[in-house]
């Protein structure tokens, strides 16, 4: 399961509940087995639709020992649901849904990490996402949940980050960091790409291990589903 939306389509409900609206036809149809009379009053409710979800995944050298099990997570999340997007994030962005896109796990995995040559070296975080937002961010589409998945340790300018990050927060719903060096004892985000995330960040959580990833999930399907 994932972030879900309110959508414009409406659904059948069994109460008059606050923002329930009335359904007419369907209040006069079950008149009908009453004689005419409007004994059984229908109502209709707002139906909940699947919202976009968009992994990053950092894939630089310092995320090496967590890289594959995040890769595994997202090739999960992108298999299980509806509008999800997982990107590879090194020098570059790389799309890799379709790669991901397989129950073959392993031969999912294996695609993925050929499709990015910059797998397990370096990292520009905000030429990324300055990427994201020019390549992807119109077919991706607005109220997005954005999760990135990384350590923070760029080499880029963490001017750009923190404009790029910005940018994105604008037209995402929510925009949730995992970054595994939090689980530290003492952590703090002193990494010059971390320092400069942050106050765009709505969610700062952990991302070292399996816990962290059902933390994750736990989040995106109570709260940034409303």
């Amino acid at each position: 399961r994932g972030p879900e939306r309110r959508s414009r389509r409406l659904r059948h409900a069994r109460s008059g509940a606050r923002g329930h609206r009335p359904d007419l036809p369907a209040t006069v149809r079950a008149s009908l087995r009453h004689g005419g009379e409007p004994l059984e009053r229908r109502w209709r409710a707002p139906a909940r639709a699947p919202r976009p979800l968009v992994l990053v995944l950092d894939v630089s050298g310092s995320m090496a020992p967590y890289a594959h099990l995040l890769l595994a997570y997202a090739q999960a999340a992108v298999t299980a649901r509806r509008r999800v997007e997982a990107f590879l994030l090194g020098t570059r962005l790389t799309r890799v849904t379709r790669e991901l896109r397989s129950k073959d796990v392993d031969g999912a995995l294996e695609r993925a990490t050929r499709a990015a040559p910059d797998f397990g070296g370096g990292t520009r975080i905000g030429a990324g996402i300055g990427a994201l937002n020019r390549g992807h961010g119109r077919r991706l589409g607005r109220g997005a949940v954005i999760v990135i998945l990384s350590d923070g340790w760029d080499r880029g300018d963490p001017a750009e980050l923190a404009a790029e990050l910005a940018r994105l927060r604008r037209s995402a719903h929510r925009l949730v960091w995992l970054n595994p060096l939090k689980a530290r004892p003492g952590y703090e985000p002193l990494a010059r790409g971390m320092a400069a995330a942050l106050p765009h960040v709505d969610e700062f959580l952990e991302g070292h291990s399996l816990g962290s990833l059902e933390a994750l999930a736990e989040l995106l399907e109570g709260p940034l589903s409303r």
